[in-house]
């Protein structure tokens, strides 16, 4: 399988390192990606991560709209301009910025959860919260309840 999936937490060192939990750099290794793309996601207090495939995927976004549009303009600040490319050491481990830490809340550990085309970088508790509503919201998905009652549209 390719891509980023199941989810791992690392400890941060002294010096605010962690490392990339092994199948991911595998995954990034494998999509070419010089560093790890990361940007505060627009959903949730987590920060969005990858390589290619994820910069592939909003420029596709982006792509949809004028690049002389209001539309273009906030999609294109808030998933490019407010982004981070974090060096990845030969061990494997990044440094974790101030815009990945004030986002997250994340101290001592941090959660890296996969998500096919993508990863996302959490403070444990609070993915742990995070993934009890999406089990919910996924179960009544599956069920045949649809995305009603979801909220597509971020964090209230």
């Amino acid at each position: 399988m390719s891509g980023f999936v199941s989810h791992y937490t690392n400890r941060v060192d002294a010096k605010g390192r962690v490392s990339i939990p092994a199948p991911f750099r595998a995954a990034l290794a494998k999509d070419g990606f010089e560093g790890l793309y990361c940007f505060p996601s627009p959903f949730q207090e987590a920060v969005d991560a990858g390589g290619h495939g994820l910069v592939g995927e909003i420029q596709k976004k982006l792509d949809g709209f004028s690049t002389l549009s209001l539309e273009y303009d906030a999609l294109s600040t808030a998933l490019f301009g407010a982004s981070e490319t974090l060096k990845v050491d030969r061990d494997g481990r990044v440094v974790l910025s101030d815009m990945v830490r004030a986002h997250t809340g994340i101290d001592q550990e941090v959660t890296f959860v996969g998500q096919g085309f993508k990863f996302q970088i959490w403070a444990p508790e609070k993915f742990k919260a995070h993934r009890e509503e999406a089990m919910k919201r996924a179960l009544a998905v599956l069920s045949g309840g649809g995305a009603a009652g979801m909220n597509t549209e971020g964090p209230e």
